[in-house]
This record gives structure tokens, C-alpha cells and sequence, in this order.
């Protein structure tokens, strides 16, 4: 059998041909039904299709090419780790996390069937040797968000190289100073892996491609408070997931254009649900690719998705890092401080969240939230107890909505958030 351009390399990638192509198969109808099914589409999502069409090639060619070239691919877990080192150091960071069902059966012939999907599909792709972002990258970094994710790192370490940076419990005087001091650790790991010093200027550029797209997102964030809402939530979930591995300056470039396009949309009042549409901010638990069952439930019930408190949305581009300082101690000292900025469930207190959350439905006008939880997520699980707690105190209407990957509670669940709605 003649193999295709894409398949001779992912062979040579290691790739399980057989059920990576189940995999592909399966992907493009779901995408379909889900995306393309959509009316009156920004044009400037034309560009997220086409990255989704060839999801496994493309992007897979330019990181082989700049290996090649003795660049380094960096994967990362996790919104803690600064992607501003990898591009300063020339490497290119990639988001592993992994959103699908296919994956986890493999992962639950090790793992335990009571660890949490995210996990179990994440490690699913690197023992069905199913993903071939994980196959090109030279070094893995995990982060101690979470112990389900701490073990995982380890089982991934006997097969490819991994780092893991210490998220502290706390963001005490203590805490600070130990995530400090990891910052400038995980910087003098990745000098030693791609032999290149990071320096005020290249981590200065760094950092303001960083925060152009982190800017960006902002503004997208700010259009979506519009009525009627000129994207969808499910669109703008992706622009958000595919941002996660692609270039930065693409993906500030595409952003831009769309952004342009809303901003054009917004003031001839046009939008993809109709003006009074029930408004949803979503909260919780992170969404990676393909993880879009919520969002399409949600907005196939009527209602439009106008946010994500979460590492797939506002966590992943709310804090900037200053610009302009002049010197790499003060440097290393404000990036580190942005990152602890992030309200992960894990840390405690996490006092900052709650305000985040009721901040961002008013901001942008929803007339609820859903609280979304992966089963056997136990942090954001508990936590959703002190935000049911708080919006009940400022007036926000709640749901809470556990599940996992598979389509088995899809019934389940739209009969809950058409309830929901209809309460609303």
C-alpha cells in the first residue's frame, strides 16, 4: 500500500497508522456536524477549519522541519508553563493536552478508571502512540496542578524525556519565592536543551509576541459582550485551542483579522444567535481539542456561549507581562508573578477566582453560568461548592454540570441545560 505524504510521517514518527486513522475518520464528521453546520460564521474562521482539516500534518511538517534544523519542540500540560523562554530560545512550545474519548480505553489498561479524562486521553495519545505532536517534541514539561497529573508525568517519563515545575499550594511570601525560584530553573533547563542563552533582548521580544496575542484574545473577549454576540462560543473556543500550539505570530495575525471582522459585525448589529439569546458564561475545568460536546449542547439549545472562565479561555490570556524593563533579574521576577497570577483550582485560598468569575458575567452580560467539571476532577469539584456559594450571593443563576468526554450523558445533559435556559 502506498502510503500518503502525511502517513510516511507519521510512520516515521512512530504513529500507530491503524488507529490513528480511526481517529482522523472519526474526527472530520464530528467537526462537521458541530462547526460547519454553523450560520452566518465569521469568514476569519475560515482559517481554523482549514488548521482542523489537516490537524496532524501541517503543523507536524513545520515542527519536524525546525527540528531539523536543530530547533527543539517543547510540550507542554498546562497554562503555568512560560511559553516566553521556549520562543526566546528559539524552541517552539505545544500544548499535549488531549480532549478525546478515543484515547482513554488505552490509557485504562494502566491507569485507573477513576482518574480524570483529560489525563487518561492525554496518556491514552502517548501509549496508543496516537499523536504525532507528542512523538516530534524533544522534551515534555508537566507541572503539580494536580497528583493525577504528577503520576501521569512520571509513567510518561519512562518513555521520553520530561521536566516537571512545582506549582505551590499556596501564593504565600513562601510560595512566591518557590515558584520564583522554579521560573528560573525551567529557563536554565531550556538554555541546557537548546544550547542558546535567554537574554533581556530575545526574552524582551518574547514577551511582547506573547502579549500581542494575549492582547488579542482580550479584545475578542470584549467583542463577545456584544447583543447580538457577532461569534459563536464554540468558535471562539477554537481559536482559543488552536492558538495553544500554533505560531504566535500567526495566530496574532489571525486574531487580528478576525477581531476586525467583528468589530464590523458589532456595529451593523449583526451576530450568529438572535439579539436577547440567552447568554452563558461558561467556568471550570479546561476544554482541549476536541473537547466541544458543552459548548455545542449549550448553543444547539439556543442559547450563545459569550465566555470561558477557564485555562482554555480567560486564564490562558487575561494577565500581560510588563514591557520594557531593562534588566533580566526584574524580568524574570514580573514573569514569574504573571504566571502566578493564574486561578487554578489548586491553589488555596483561591478567593481570586470567585472574583474573576462574577467580574466576567457582568462584564459580559450573562444572564448565567455552568459551572463545567471533568469527572474525578476533585479540585475544581469541591471549589465549585464556594462558587455556587458566591453567585448565589451576588444573584447569578448556576448550574453545575459534571461528565467526561464520552457521548453517553449528551441526552442527559441537554435535558438539564435546556431546564436550565428555560429557568433563565
Amino acid at each position: 500500500m502506498t502510503l500518503t505524504a502525511n502517513e510516511q510521517m507519521w510512520s516515521e514518527l512512530g504513529i500507530d497508522l491503524e488507529s490513528h486513522g480511526q481517529l482522523m475518520n472519526a474526527l472530520g464528521p464530528i467537526y462537521g456536524e458541530i462547526y460547519l453546520s454553523q450560520k452566518n460564521r465569521p469568514q476569519g474562521m475560515g482559517f481554523y477549519d482549514f488548521v482542523v482539516g489537516d490537524i496532524h500534518g501541517i503543523r507536524v511538517k513545520e515542527l519536524r522541519e525546525h527540528a531539523k534544523d536543530g530547533g527543539k519542540v517543547v510540550a507542554t500540560y498546562c497554562v503555568f508553563v512560560p511559553e516566553e523562554f521556549c520562543w526566546a530560545a528559539g524552541a517552539i512550545p505545544v500544548s499535549l493536552c488531549a480532549g478525546t474519548q478515543f484515547s482513554v480505553p488505552v490509557a485504562e489498561e494502566v491507569l485507573p478508571r477513576n482518574t480524570c479524562a483529560l489525563i487518561k486521553s492525554s496518556y491514552g495519545f502517548k501509549l496508543g502512540r496516537l499523536c504525532p505532536y507528542v512523538q516530534v517534541s524533544h522534551l515534555i514539561v508537566g507541572e503539580t496542578t494536580c497528583d493525577g497529573k504528577k503520576k501521569m508525568f512520571e509513567l510518561l517519563a519512562e518513555q521520553q524525556p520530561v521536566y516537571v515545575m512545582e506549582v505551590p499550594n499556596k501564593r504565600s511570601t513562601a510560595g512566591r519565592a518557590l515558584w520564583q525560584q522554579e521560573v528560573r530553573d525551567f529557563k536554565a533547563k531550556i538554555e541546557e536543551l537548546t544550547g542558546n542563552e535567554i537574554t533581556v533582548e530575545n526574552l524582551g521580544e518574547a514577551i511582547k509576541k506573547v502579549n500581542a496575542r494575549r492582547r488579542e484574545f482580550r479584545r475578542l473577549s470584549a467583542l463577545r459582550a456584544a447583543d447580538p454576540a457577532p461569534i459563536s462560543g464554540k468558535d471562539a473556543l477554537l481559536a482559543t485551542q488552536v492558538s495553544m500550539y500554533d505560531d504566535v505570530e500567526r495566530q496574532t495575525q489571525m486574531i487580528t483579522a478576525l477581531n476586525d471582522e467583528l468589530e464590523e459585525r458589532v456595529k451593523k448589529g449583526e451576530g450568529v444567535a438572535p439579539k436577547g439569546a440567552k447568554r452563558i458564561l461558561i467556568s471550570g475545568s479546561p476544554m482541549a481539542i476536541p473537547n466541544w460536546k458543552l459548548h455545542h449542547i449549550v448553543e444547539s439549545s439556543g442559547a450563545i456561549i459569550v465566555g470561558e472562565e477557564s485555562c482554555t479561555g480567560s486564564r490562558f490570556y487575561n494577565e500581560l507581562i510588563p514591557e520594557g524593563i531593562g534588566n533580566l533579574e526584574d524580568m524574570l521576577t514580573a514573569l514569574a508573578d504573571r504566571y502566578l497570577k493564574t486561578n487554578c483550582a489548586c491553589f488555596t485560598p483561591n478567593t481570586e477566582r470567585l472574583d474573576d468569575i462574577i467580574k466576567m458575567a457582568r462584564d459580559l452580560k450573562a444572564d448565567g453560568i455552568i459551572h463545567y467539571n471533568l469527572q474525578f476532577c476533585h479540585t475544581y469539584a469541591n471549589e465549585a461548592v464556594q462558587v455556587d456559594r458566591a453567585l448565589a450571593e451576588a444573584g447569578i443563576p448556576l448550574l453545575r454540570v459534571e461528565t467526561d468526554y464520552s457521548d453517553e450523558d449528551a441526552g442527559q445533559l441537554k435535558t438539564r441545560i435546556d431546564a436550565f435556559l428555560e429557568m433563565l
